[in-house]
């Protein structure tokens, strides 16, 4: 079975067609294979009631979330639920004698597969797909499989230092990420490694160039201005100019040798753009060895996958 993060089996043919009949469901039942459908409420006992085209559902409180019942999830996960898309196997299908359908579902069931079959299997370096469920100031939650959470922390997200995930990513975005760590069940990710090297990314760029850049820090010395997620130059010193803010400058030198670029910021730019999709460089596999730094560099950035 194909384990993915929650959202991407809502409005497949299949998950169409399984969700929209008393008949599907009782052949999801069968076949034991997980759906998906939107929560519509969260009751005061905590349960989840989702909409199915055919059938009043719900998600019992104990089944909506792995550890809710052994007291080491909290219920903040069953809530934040609502209004979202949830993934479920079926459990019961009643045909009630006023001709209306009933169904119970469970999340529990959908996780517990994706833990033993996916997750447990996930090795470091492995790249995979997840979505952004939350942004905290530490890193981004994301959803690795059947909306088990994992975690990238802010120093991982990439090699251009930002204030908040939210200067990179978005709430329901789909990014990809490797696999860190996997102990007991327990993933960490990082980013970084899939956004290229930073002779990959200074490729893209040439002296005599003016490009857009967005500020990153501004020092004494100078001001830092990222090129690319994990490219940055520094530009001379500038007045009225502060972190966030969106620049155009002028490519003075690229110094490969020494893993810098030189700017002139050129101009300060009112408009604000929508956070743009990852540009990767690797977008599945497994890396055992990844290697910012260029050949020679006095600083060396390497990340071992073991």
């Amino acid at each position: 079975m194909d384990y993915k993060p929650e959202g991407m089996l809502m409005g497949t043919a299949e998950n169409t067609r399984l969700i929209s009949t008393a008949e599907g469901l009782l052949e999801a039942l069968e076949r034991d294979i997980i759906l998906e459908a939107r929560a519509t409420m969260c009751t005061s006992s905590h349960d989840l009631i989702v909409e199915l085209p055919c059938a009043s559902a719900v998600i019992p409180r104990e089944e909506a979330a792995l550890g809710i019942a052994e007291g080491t999830t909290r219920d903040i996960a069953i809530i934040s639920r609502v209004n979202k898309p949830v993934c479920f196997k079926v459990r019961e299908v009643t045909m009630n004698d006023d001709g209306s359908v009933s169904a119970v579902l469970s999340r529990c069931a959908a996780q517990i597969g994706c833990m033993r079959e996916y997750i447990s299997e996930l090795r470091s370096g492995d790249i995979i797909l997840s979505r952004i469920s939350h942004l905290e100031q530490f890193g981004c939650f994301v959803d690795i499989g059947c909306g088990i959470p994992s975690l990238i922390p802010i120093d991982a997200i990439s090699v251009s230092r930002i204030s908040h995930p939210s200067d990179r990513f978005r709430c329901g975005q789909f990014v990809r990420a490797v696999v860190k760590s996997n102990e007991n069940g327990r993933v960490c990710l990082t980013h970084k490694e899939l956004l290229g090297t930073w002779a990959e990314n200074a490729e893209r760029f040439s002296a005599g160039e003016t490009v857009p850049g967005i500020v990153r820090s501004v020092e004494e010395y100078g001001i830092f201005v990222e090129l690319a997620p994990n490219l940055a130059g520094l530009a001379e010193p500038r007045e009225n100019v502060s972190q966030g803010q969106r620049v155009s400058v002028y490519i003075k030198a690229v110094l490969p040798d020494k893993m810098k670029i030189k700017l002139v910021i050129v101009d300060v730019c009112d408009d604000i753009t929508d956070i743009p999709e990852p540009e990767y460089f690797i977008t599945e596999g497994h890396i055992s060895k990844w290697e910012y730094s260029v050949q020679g560099a006095e600083k060396e950035i390497v990340s071992r996958f073991e």
